[in-house]
């Protein structure tokens, strides 16, 4: 493993930083907004609202369903113990880099068989995911094989699911904004058994 003096790694650390926020700041110019209203507007009108993704993406669409949560709406995130069955009039909200993660193509196809609603969010407009969903969101990042490629020099699908973590953050923001419910009532719905 290579060993940085102090101000090697001082200035290494800054160099990624910038990089990281730099990437995200671009992607996020390359985003058409306007295909974020399908996705508000389905989490507006759907009864509950489930989330599934693996790995670091699940992680980020645990956040947004915090954030769901906190508005008031009913939301699931796939995989916990207390999730229910979906049904007809639900949304699920399905996050794959690839677009191709087995459980999540099989999570959208069981969806789809009850009647519910599938919204992917995706790197890859063609995959299987984006070929089930009613509405897909494109994230133009690079994908898990693609390191250090033009669309990014991060590894594996890193931008991706920093960028799906902003994204929905966006969408809630805007949720937010619609609804107009104060910060001071989001804030009673806010765990408190930390």
């Amino acid at each position: 493993m290579l060993h940085l003096d102090f101000q090697q790694l001082n200035w290494e650390l800054q160099l990624n930083l910038d990089l990281i926020l730099e990437e995200n700041l671009k992607l996020a110019k390359k985003i058409d907004t306007e295909n974020l209203v399908p996705l508000i507007n389905s989490i507006q009108h759907s009864e509950r609202i489930f989330l599934i993704a693996a790995g670091r993406s699940g992680f980020a669409l645990r956040g947004a369903a915090m954030r769901l949560m906190h508005l008031g709406l009913t939301v699931y995130f796939v995989g916990d113990t207390t999730t229910p069955a979906i049904k007809k009039g639900d949304l699920l909200i399905v996050g794959s880099g690839s677009g191709t993660t087995a459980s999540m193509v099989r999570a959208a196809e069981k969806a789809l068989s009850v009647g519910a609603k599938v919204i992917a969010i995706t790197t890859a407009p063609e995959s299987d995911l984006a070929k089930l969903a009613f509405h897909t969101v494109i994230i133009p990042a690079a994908g898990k094989q693609e390191s250090g490629s033009s669309k990014s020099k991060q590894y594996a699908g890193s931008l991706f699911e920093q960028f799906l973590f902003l994204l929905m953050d966006v969408v809630f923001q805007s949720l937010w904004k619609i609804d107009g419910t104060p910060a001071e009532v989001l804030w009673e719905r806010h765990a408190n058994l930390e």
